[in-house]
């Protein structure tokens, strides 16, 4: 693929109220007018949760809240960087050493992961300097992509200091990386709320739990099948190597793996190896210590929600009559697996789940941003359907207050993008974490 610069255009700041809020906090801070802009956005799976780590294609779309980067390249060597929220301290380091602490969750790692990205793809050794004052507005630990956004802006914001491109890699695939264009049904408006349920990922090991019982399902799955599994890593590699469907794996995982949770020691005479070679040749230095592992659920959820992923594509691409319909179908399923297979929704999300199937639409959801498809139901338009939707939900006490106003702006997913605002479900008002952001599906994502 042939290579391209980062996508850029001219702005006047005087006309973007928070360009020119970030460019007065950047003067401030660095005495300093800031040369470029970098932005971000955060994301959220329509389909396909927790998958992708296992090989498996997702289909997420981009929203409107984001990360932006105001930056002035410097002539020293010195990388400063401030942000706009009080939480996060500054951080300043020598652009030509850069070390990342992996052992502590501070939030200027995820830009030095950005910048040493670049600079290690490039075979870079000496960088110029920089002062950076982040700016975001995307509900941290919330499932949007936060840290994924910062990660992304911070190499954006490399490559432009350095002049650099980078290929342009939308269905997301992994084996190989490849993106493709999937036309949403025209009409259909999806919903993203935040339950305001906050997973820390950084101070909890649920994630790294999950990742290895996949890990593990697929060393099993392999070893089931006489496969050599000592190399295997992710479920999708055992699916290839065998040559079979993602239903024809649904049918091995439940011959291959029971219900119960598995303790280290059955593993280990699964594979016939010895503890000791389970945790230093397979298992992380924050799963050693796990007692159960759940791999059957594991895996049906990965080949199941794999297979949904592929289903919801297939009907955008034929789109029958009752598309939004057998769509909804799809999230519903998702959810149900995501709550009982791979065990990471919550109760608080849970019940706003029933909320809104209870205000009749279709629904699918993530840990904590939930996405669901919304008919018409004889509503004349979109902002009318999405009101009508709102009205529902609101007495049901999720979210506790609504704003009537619908405003339109331009987003790089959808053309069209209707934006609802609520307070959350918890009225922390102060904190302005809680929205539902609706957005109309006019174009292919």
């Amino acid at each position: 693929m042939a290579a391209e610069s980062p996508a850029m255009r001219w702005v006047q700041v005087a006309e973007h109220p928070r360009l020119l809020k970030l460019k007065e906090m950047f003067n401030s801070k660095f005495g300093s007018i800031p040369k470029f802009y970098v932005r971000a956005p955060g994301r959220v799976n329509i389909i396909g949760e927790h998958i992708d780590y296992c090989g498996y294609s997702v289909l997420p779309m981009a929203i409107e809240q984001d990360v932006l980067i105001a930056v002035e390249p410097v002539k020293t060597y010195t990388l400063q960087l401030a942000n706009t929220n009080p939480l996060y301290p500054d951080f300043s380091t020598s652009a030509n050493n850069i070390q990342i602490d992996k052992t502590k969750a501070l939030w200027h790692n995820y830009f030095l992961c950005g910048l040493k990205g670049i600079q290690e793809h490039f075979g870079l050794s000496n960088l110029t300097g920089m002062n950076c004052l982040v700016d975001g507005n995307i509900p941290p630990s919330s499932g949007l992509s936060s840290s994924s956004a910062l990660v992304c802006c911070a190499g954006l914001v490399t490559l432009t200091v350095l002049g650099r491109n980078l290929s342009k890699a939308k269905l997301i695939e992994f084996s190989p990386l490849r993106a493709t264009d999937v036309k949403l049904p025209s009409g259909a408006v999806f919903v993203i709320a935040n339950s305001c349920v906050e997973m820390n990922k950084a101070a909890t090991s649920h994630f790294n739990i999950r990742v290895m019982e996949c890990r593990l399902a697929a060393k099993l799955l392999a070893k089931y099948k006489n496969l050599q599994w000592d190399n295997v890593l992710r479920l999708e590699e055992v699916q290839a190597k065998l040559g079979i469907s993602l239903e024809e794996m649904l049918l091995v995982t439940e011959d291959a793996l029971h219900p119960e949770p598995y303790n280290p020691e059955e593993i280990c005479r699964c594979l016939g190896i010895s503890l000791e070679e389970l945790r230093t040749q397979i298992l992380s230095p924050n799963t050693q210590g796990v007692l159960i592992f759940k791999l059957y659920q594991r895996a049906k959820h990965v080949y199941s929600e794999a297979a949904r992923v592929l289903q919801f594509k297939k009907i955008c691409e034929e789109a029958p009559e009752n598309m939004v319909q057998l769509l909804g179908e799809l999230m519903n399923q998702s959810h149900m697996s995501c709550q009982d297979m791979y065990e990471c929704s919550c109760p608080e999300l849970d019940q706003l789940v029933d909320i809104c199937r209870s205000a009749g639409v279709c629904w699918r959801s993530a840990p904590d941003p939930v996405c669901l498809g919304i008919t018409g139901r004889g509503c004349t338009t979109v902002k009318t359907a999405a009101c009508s939707f709102l009205w529902k939900l609101c007495p049901r006490g999720a979210p506790a207050r609504c704003q009537p106003a619908l405003c339109f702006q331009e987003n790089v997913s959808f053309p069209i993008a209707p934006q609802l605002l609520c307070s959350n479900l918890r009225q922390q008002e102060e904190h302005q974490k809680g929205c539902i952001v609706v957005w109309k599906s006019d174009s292919s994502t």
